[in-house]
């Protein structure tokens, strides 16, 4: 329906613009001549004549027929050329090529356009990243690629496979004992198990390294919550609101940092 509307509207715009050209065959619009122009060449070739006629060149008789002729070309006008009719069909080939132009693109458009969420891409969905199979099957080829690894890890954890995430988190860590990406994954498996000792150890170790990682910070915070440590969930999620203004898990944290101020009285 809409491009229906679209087309008819095109339609009706090409007919409104070509209209007074196609009914009431008006001329094709024209530059008009410039007088002045004409003028400033007979004056420069009666300079010229007057030069010659002084210098000898020209017979009496020649000068006054060349004179009367240039005089007679610069100050009676010629009647203006007739101009040529409008090029109504050179017009309509256009706009009808534009139309289909139009048409073409409109209905070629991407479906996913006009359902897309807010931010998506207008050509759609972006492409989804490897699958959890072919994950497992580069991790097992290469057990030493830690972004591998890594990311086998991550979507262990998004399917829910906890134990899987932990083990794999793990076999990263004994690769490199300092990856903060695999520090922060297993922290946050561990705290969401309520395992929150176990969180803290990994978490301090990565403070350690980033003392103002933001993730940690949230993830510690969260742990002595939850162990019920106001005053150090208080202290932590101070700095964490402080650098990690804009992290996702700021606005559920500052409900939870209000209420543990309120618990200690502040």
């Amino acid at each position: 329906m809409t491009i229906a509307l679209f087309l008819v509207f095109l339609a009706l715009g090409a007919i409104a613009v070509l209209s007074p050209y196609r009914v009431r065959r008006l001329p094709w619009p024209t530059d008009p001549p410039d007088a002045r122009d004409d003028v400033a060449r007979a004056v420069s070739s009666l300079r010229d004549l007057e030069f010659a006629r002084e210098a000898g060149g020209r017979g009496i008789a020649d000068y006054a027929r060349l004179r009367g002729t240039l005089e007679s070309g610069a100050f009676n006008r010629a009647p203006a050329d007739a101009r040529a009719p409008a090029p109504v069909r050179t017009l309509l080939i256009a706009a009808l090529i534009a139309s289909v132009a139009a048409a073409v693109a409109t209905v070629t458009l991407p479906r996913e356009a006009g359902d897309r969420a807010p931010g998506a891409p207008v050509t759609g969905s972006v492409p989804s990243g490897p699958s959890l199979a072919s994950l497992e099957a580069r991790a097992k080829a290469s057990p030493r690629d830690i972004p591998t690894q890594l990311a086998l890890a991550d979507e262990y954890a998004q399917e829910g496979r906890a134990r899987d995430a932990i083990a794999t988190y793990q076999a990263v860590l004994a690769l490199d004992k300092d990856s903060v990406a695999a520090l922060d994954g297993l922290a946050l498996i561990l705290v969401q198990s309520n395992e929150n000792d176990g969180a803290l150890v990994a978490l301090d170790r990565v403070l350690a390294l980033r003392p103002r990682d933001p993730d940690a910070l949230f993830l510690k915070g969260l742990a002595l919550y939850k162990k019920q440590d106001w005053k150090g969930a208080v202290d932590v999620w101070t700095i964490y609101l402080d650098v990690g203004e804009f992290h996702p898990a700021a606005d559920m944290v500052r409900p939870l940092y209000a209420d543990a101020r309120s618990r200690i009285g502040r």
